[in-house]
């Protein structure tokens, strides 16, 4: 009666350690990425290259669990150098004024995929936002546990004061306002 007794506490500790803790994202296998509208035409593909963030679970299923992240606004990337500068100029994010993005809230778990609700920071200004979440899964690599996510969203560029805004001959702006936010997390247990 002690054996199973035994065993069950100890399948009960296994399943409920499983994913509770501390989560550190793993920055060689995550992208924090973005898109925007350019010329109307197209799409510009950006991210951060320099990140840290970490979320702790108090359960299995990351339900509850607190997130928190902050970009290097100077490690901004499209792969130009001439639109960096510019995205890091007092036109987009000034980086030199501002020098992070930030992210504070919590992963809510909804049927079979998450929400993530919390404040997002940049240019000083915070508001309210909410990002479509979907978990990959979560295992034992035998040198460590893992675990994946894919979050996307939209943000108004210019309730954050990114506002520049030139136009075509059209008409139209050269750069939208509407932001889709992408980020592929892959995040490893502390």
């Amino acid at each position: 009666m002690k054996g199973i007794i035994s065993l069950i506490t100890l399948s009960t500790l296994v399943s409920f350690g499983y994913a509770q803790g501390t989560w550190n994202i793993d920055q060689a296998h995550s992208k924090i990425g973005f898109n925007v509208t350019h010329m109307m035409v197209s799409e510009v593909e950006g991210n951060f290259k320099q990140f840290e963030g970490k979320v702790i679970s108090k359960s299995e299923d990351f339900n509850g669990a607190a997130v928190e992240f902050v970009a290097q606004v100077a490690s901004v990337n499209t792969e130009n150098e001439r639109r960096d500068g510019h995205l890091r100029s007092d036109d987009f994010f000034n980086a030199e004024k501002f020098p992070t993005v930030s992210f504070k809230g919590t992963l809510v778990k909804q049927g079979d995929n998450y929400k993530l609700i919390g404040k997002l920071t940049m240019r000083d200004v915070t508001k309210d936002v909410s990002f479509d979440v979907t978990h990959g899964g979560t295992i034992n690599t035998g040198k460590g546990m893992k675990a994946g996510f894919k979050l996307s969203g939209k943000l108004n560029r210019q309730e954050y004061g990114l506002r520049w805004s030139n136009k075509m001959e059209s008409g139209e702006y050269i750069v939208g306002d509407m932001v889709e936010v992408v980020c592929k997390l892959e995040l490893n247990k502390a």
